[in-house]
């Protein structure tokens, strides 16, 4: 007996799994608000030298702001004044049109003036993380992912041993009180250290709900639960761009996006533990009480009859369930080996490719907020396509052929030039929508890859290669200042070489999911995806047989 024969007794996609599915979606919006955050809580708006300490009342205090930044700021190639740059003293003799290449500019002497048309506050602002020190502004994206990274295996590690929601509470916990704390910090360092954790927790609500939503659907619909479930993070990443609109304080933005947890810490009550989990560690009492609960739930009342209690250690052999699995049995057996390495480099493309693009929505002749809008909703289309594309020509297929594309068309913007935007922005938008149909496929597949008994290290393992390159793309944006096409340039190499290793994978479309790591050797023979209504029949007489032998 396979847990995929339990779940057809159930209905392994009923009003129990859509409850489960609608209860974690709450948590699932505010990720990509707490992911993508950094495009509005860092924004650096146009800013210049301050000038207010030369008005001494003299000369310049006569002349007007524009003729002030003429004498004072130098000239950029573009015509904009010079953001970094000004001049030791004033240089009346500009106001004539003189040439300014020739004369003499000193760093920033008395800290910056902002537009703050668009953003009342950013930290860029606060704590002046321009010019000089603009590596530090990229860096909080970094601290950030750094965070999500070792959360990553941290609650990959905890969950398969504590279980699948006690280790979500922790992390509701956790993102939830940072996420506060970052909001009311008074220094850059305080900022740092609040995010890291912030980061840490949000990563075991990311890893812990796509794994919880996957254990309790059968086969043939696991595609479309875990499309479902990921739809929240478009709806979530749009809603973010509609929030920092109207909140365009950062601090007040932090508080605004970290709320919603408190309400995902209630909802938490009403979610079942993962009965595969429950089985698998041998706990099958408290399984066959949420089995029994998901079939009343479902309208399925004669499940009672059907499933004996002590037949459920039987799904996974009896042999498995005191033992304690870590991240050494990813690598402990060849297959198991292969299969990390493999999904580990695609994970890593995936991450890279998704965030390189969202962290950099400027340069395409629209404004923030309607770039960022218009980046979340080429997800929805995108994740629609990919929920047919999944069953028509696989998992492999499509996750292999979302990253080529994705590549090529961060390879066409390099070709483009600047002052076509237009061009440039429908092929981003493109590119950024194929980008997120990988990040969707991969997600649903790295969970039918890896068996039960380490499934939640398998994710732990690969999200912390995702954020290892999450937290390295704002750092190679930086790259521009060596040479502005370089960015683009490692990103897409990156895609295109993930794209190809992940031919290498084996496909999963419409194979049960793995419950041991012998099912992913193969030392045991796996059993048929579906049962035909002899070996039905078969069952059921030896399940008699045994009940009369019990009896």
């Amino acid at each position: 007996m396979k847990f995929e024969n339990i779940l057809e007794e159930i209905d392994g996609c009923g009003w129990f799994q859509v409850l489960i599915v609608t209860l974690l979606c709450v948590p699932r919006v505010i990720l990509p608000c707490h992911f993508l955050l950094n495009n509005f809580i860092a924004a650096v708006p146009s800013h210049h030298c301050d000038l207010s300490a030369l008005d001494d009342g003299g000369l310049f205090g006569n002349l007007t702001q524009e003729q002030r930044l003429t004498v004072s700021v130098p000239v950029q190639e573009d015509g904009t004044p010079s953001s970094c740059k000004m001049f030791p003293e004033p240089q009346f003799q500009l106001l004539s049109n003189s040439n300014d290449s020739d004369l003499a500019t000193v760093p920033c002497q008395n800290g910056w003036a902002y537009d703050n048309s668009t953003f009342k506050s950013t930290m860029a602002t606060e704590w002046d993380l321009v010019c000089d020190r603009k590596g530090m502004n990229k860096a909080t994206a970094t601290i950030f992912f750094v965070g999500v990274m070792i959360g990553a295996i941290a609650f990959g590690t905890l969950t398969d041993k504590f279980g699948r929601k006690p280790m979500l509470l922790v992390s509701y916990t956790i993102s939830m009180v940072f996420g506060f704390a970052s909001a009311f910090s008074n220094s850059y360092t305080m900022f740092g250290v609040m995010r890291f954790f912030t980061g840490f927790g949000l990563t075991g609500i990311s890893i812990i709900s796509t794994v919880l939503s996957l254990e309790w659907v059968d086969i043939k619909h696991r595609a479309l639960i875990g499309i479902t479930g990921s739809m929240a993070w478009s709806f979530g990443n749009m809603m973010l761009a509609g929030i920092a609109y109207q909140v365009n304080d950062w601090r007040m933005l932090m508080i605004a996006v970290s709320a919603p947890l408190g309400l995902a810490i209630i909802t938490w009550w009403w979610l079942p533990e993962s009965a595969r989990w429950l089985i698998a560690n041998g706990k099958v009492e408290r399984a066959h009480l949420y089995l029994e609960k998901c079939a009343r739930f479902n309208n399925r009342k004669d499940f009672t009859s059907k499933i004996k209690l002590e037949h459920l250690s039987d799904v996974v052999g009896m042999d498995n369930h005191n033992k304690t699995y870590s991240y050494l049995d990813l690598v402990r057996t060849p297959k198991m080996r292969r299969l990390a390495l493999i999904t580990g480099i695609v994970w890593y493309g995936v991450a890279s490719t998704y965030y390189g693009i969202s962290l950099n929505i400027t340069g395409f002749g629209l404004n923030v907020y309607l770039t960022h809008f218009i980046y979340s909703a080429i997800e929805v289309p995108a994740k629609m396509v990919v929920y047919f594309c999944l069953d028509t020509i696989g998992r492999k297929h499509c996750q292999a052929g979302t990253l080529l594309l994705t590549g090529t068309c961060i390879a066409i913007n390099i070709f483009v030039p600047k002052g076509q935007w237009h061009v440039r922005t429908i092929v981003a938008v493109l590119g950024k929508g194929l980008s997120e149909a990988s990040f969707t496929t991969v997600i649903l597949y790295t969970a039918e890859l890896y068996p039960t008994v380490v499934r939640q290290n398998g994710l732990g393992y690969n999200n912390f290669m995702a954020r290892l390159g999450v937290s390295l793309a704002p750092l190679i944006i930086l790259l521009e200042d060596v040479w502005k096409p370089l960015p683009e340039v490692i990103i897409c190499c990156v895609s295109i070489l993930s794209g190809l290793v992940a031919f290498l994978l084996p496909e999963t479309h419409n194979a049960r999911l793995p419950e041991t790591i012998e099912d992913i050797e193969q030392t045991k023979k796996r059993s048929p995806i579906f049962v035909s209504p002899l070996e039905k029949t078969e069952v059921l007489l030896k399940s008699q047989k045994n009940n009369e032998l019990d009896q």
